[in-house]
C-alpha cells in the first residue's frame, strides 16, 4: 500500500493570503497524556508560536468510545465550526475501517492532514534463521502456520494487519491462515518473540529501541516511504520489493461542513506547522519520524487506507 477547542465565541477572521485564526480549539479524543493530548498540544502550540493563529489554541480533551465520543460530538455538534481542529491517528482510521464507531462513518469529517509518524516495524529475536523480510514472507507464504506475530493490539487492531498487508504484497492469499498473538503491549510482544513463542513481533519503532541497542532483537523493516533517521541500517518494507507503508502517524481531522476554502487553510498551516524547527525538535523528542502528508493526498492516502482496512478485517472474520 502506496502514510479542543471551541472558538471562544469568536468567529475566525483571515489575514492576508496566511490565514491567521484568531480563535481556536482542538480536541484530543482520549484524556491527558496520550498520543492525541499529545498532538493537540504540541500542534497547537507551535501554531501559536509561528503566528499561524492569533491566539493559544485551547486543547479540550474529550476522551470516551476510543474516539467515538469525540468523533459523533464533531459530526452532530459541530459540522460546521470552521475554528475546529480534532486529533487523530492510525487508531482513527482503523476504528472507522471496523465501524467501532457506532454507525459513523469516514466520510462524516475530513482528514487534513499527518506530519509525524511512529513507524511501523517487524523484527525477530537476535539468534532468528530469518534474516531478511522476504525469508519471512517466503516461509509465511509457504506454509502460514509456522510463523506466528506478536503484536501489541488485539485481533484485528493496526498491530495485527501490518504483517497480513506485507504478506498479501507476497503473494499470500489466505490471510486467515497468519497466526497472530495479540498481547498487552510492544515490550510483551518483544518477550513472546524473544523467548520463541513466537517467530516475529509487530509493532512501532519505539517499542523496540532499547531491545535494538541491547542487541536482543533484530529488525527486518521498517515501514516507511524512506528509511527512519537514526535507524538508517533498518531497510524498508518498499526498498525490499513490498510496498506497504504503515505506522501510527499523528494528525488531525476537521468538521466535513467548513468551506474547500478553510479546508486548505488548515491543511497549509499543518504543513507549516510539520516544516518548523519546533516541530522537528518535538519528533526527536517523542521518537517520530517524519511523515507529512497535508490536504487532498491526505484525504486520499485515509479513503485507501480505510477501504483496505476494511476488508482485510472482513477477510480475517474482525467485522461481517
Amino acid at each position: 500500500m502506496t502514510v479542543s477547542i471551541r472558538a471562544l465565541g469568536l468567529s475566525a477572521f483571515l489575514m492576508g493570503a496566511a490565514g491567521a485564526v484568531s480563535a481556536a480549539e482542538c480536541i484530543a479524543p482520549a484524556n491527558p497524556g496520550g498520543g492525541w493530548d499529545f498532538t493537540c498540544r504540541q500542534i497547537g502550540k507551535i501554531l501559536h508560536e509561528i503566528g499561524a493563529v492569533d491566539n493559544p489554541v485551547q486543547v479540550t480533551n474529550m476522551a470516551g468510545g476510543g474516539g467515538g465520543l469525540a468523533y459523533s460530538h464533531v459530526v452532530n455538534e459541530r459540522n460546521d465550526d470552521a475554528d475546529l481542529i480534532v486529533a487523530a491517528s492510525s487508531a482513527t482510521a482503523t476504528r472507522l475501517a471496523q465501524n467501532a464507531y457506532a454507525g459513523m462513518t469516514a466520510d462524516q469529517v475530513r482528514f487534513v492532514g499527518a506530519i509525524g509518524i511512529d513507524p511501523g516495524v517487524i523484527a525477530v529475536a537476535a539468534d532468528s534463521p530469518f534474516m531478511s523480510l522476504k525469508d519471512l514472507v517466503d516461509a509465511a507464504v509457504a506454509d502460514p502456520g509456522s510463523v506466528a506475530f506478536a503484536g501489541g493490539s488485539a485481533t484485528g487492531g493496526f498491530d495485527h494487519l501490518k504483517p497480513l498487508m506485507i504478506l498479501r504484497e507476497g503473494g499470500l492469499t489466505d490471510i486467515t491462515k497468519v497466526k497472530y498473538i495479540g498481547v498487552d503491549g510492544g515490550a510483551d510482544a518483544i518477550t513472546q518473540t524473544i523467548g520463541g513463542f513466537t517467530q516475529a513481533m509487530t509493532g512501532d519503532i519505539s517499542e523496540i529501541v532499547g531491545f535494538l541497542k541491547s542487541g536482543e532483537v533484530r529488525a527486518l523493516a521498517v515501514l516507511t516511504e524512506e528509511r527512519v533517521p537514526g535507524f538508517e541500517d533498518i531497510p524498508t518494507a518498499k526498498e525490499q520489493g513490498y510496498d506497504v507503508v504503515a505506522g501510527n502517524w499523528r494528525g488531525l481531522y476537521v468538521p466535513k461542513g467548513i468551506s474547500d476554502e478553510r479546508f486548505q487553510e488548515w491543511a497549509d498551516k499543518l504543513g507549516q506547522v510539520a516544516a518548523s524547527d519546533q516541530w522537528m525538535e518535538a519528533m526527536v523528542a517523542n521518537g517520530l519520524a517524519p511523515f507529512t502528508m497535508v490536504g487532498n493526498d491526505f484525504q486520499g492516502y485515509i479513503d485507501g487506507l480505510i477501504a483496505e482496512i476494511n476488508q482485510m478485517s472482513k477477510d480475517i472474520g474482525v467485522i461481517q
